[in-house]
């Protein structure tokens, strides 16, 4: 039998070692729960609830400013979509005007962005986020497969949404 002694020091280093261990706990907890929303200004954090109550509608206009990491699609877009799929992709930069010439294919709907977001989740990618509009769509994805890797990340900005006949 171990006989264990209650000093004063023991006792402190024991609350402290407590303490340590439910704080990370709780931060662990919050991360999981969070992942795939992103509190934003004037968008709606309730993540499940926009991606499930939001339906693309077969033709609309937007425009998305696309970022980070080393892809080809970089720049800033004006996407018209029709019958579900890219009718007409303006370049609004340099960068944007040269994918549209070479890689008009590569320029995505709403929908196609959301399926990238839904795939990075899949496979466990350290970032999977969105924000959404209050009246559904998404407003900003973050993509990152993994956290220490350089250039792997995508971050999508859809502003100037306008569903057809708005």
């Amino acid at each position: 039998m171990i006989a264990v002694t209650s000093s004063p020091r023991f006792v402190s280093a024991a609350a402290l070692i407590g303490a340590l261990m439910c704080a990370t706990t709780a931060c662990g907890a919050e991360s999981s729960t969070s992942q795939g929303s992103v509190a934003g200004t004037g968008t709606k954090s309730a993540t499940a609830q926009s991606e499930a109550t939001w339906q693309e509608p077969p033709s609309y206009a937007y425009t998305l400013s696309s970022s980070e990491g080393e892809r080809s699609l970089i720049g800033t877009f004006r996407v018209t979509v029709r019958d579900g799929r890219v009718a007409d992709a303006v370049g609004l930069d340099e960068s944007s005007r040269r994918v549209v010439k070479q890689s008009p294919g590569e320029v995505p709907t709403i929908g196609e962005l959301l399926k990238k977001l839904d795939q990075a989740r899949r496979d466990q990618a350290d970032t999977a986020e969105a924000e959404y509009a209050t009246d559904g769509y998404p407003v900003r994805i973050s993509l990152d497969w993994e956290k220490n890797a350089i250039d792997d990340e995508a971050l999508y900005v859809i502003s100037a949404y306008e569903p057809a006949g708005s």
